[in-house]
């Protein structure tokens, strides 16, 4: 029971804790949509063009030619005169596979339609060119 000389204590609700459990939920979707972008290949510097167009493909095989203009299979380096065997190796022979050539700009064209004449050796390979938009 209250007496009548007490003053009245109006409520209050502590939102700190409530701030604090914001940010840490902010923070973990912050962090988690970083590692939500799946890199294929190497890092390279990628040409750009404005009609690029997105390849569907459930399992896709990246060739990519750096800046040096050394050649990798899904990041294992390769010779050029090995390249058909080794991804003519990650196709299964009932089906087709895309194959994405991820090239740097700075590397020469010649050395990018050799890395595609030999890819069009491969039975069941449909060629993709990676590029990044403008």
């Amino acid at each position: 029971m209250r007496l009548p000389d007490e003053p009245d204590i109006p409520a209050q609700i502590n939102i700190v804790p409530m701030i604090d459990v914001i940010f840490a939920i902010l923070t973990f979707f912050i962090m988690s949509t970083l590692f939500l972008t799946r890199s294929q290949g190497l890092p390279v510097n990628l040409p750009k063009a404005a009609t690029a167009q997105q390849q569907q493909a459930s399992d896709p095989i990246t060739v990519t030619v750096d800046n040096k203009g050394r050649i990798s299979v899904n990041n294992e380096p390769v010779a050029l005169d090995a390249l058909v065997e080794q991804v003519g190796g990650l196709i299964r022979s009932d089906q087709e596979s895309v194959v994405i050539i991820n090239a740097d700009e700075r590397v020469s064209h010649g050395q990018v339609v050799a890395v595609m004449d030999r890819l069009r050796q491969v039975p069941g390979a449909r060629l993709a060119i990676a590029t990044e938009k403008p």
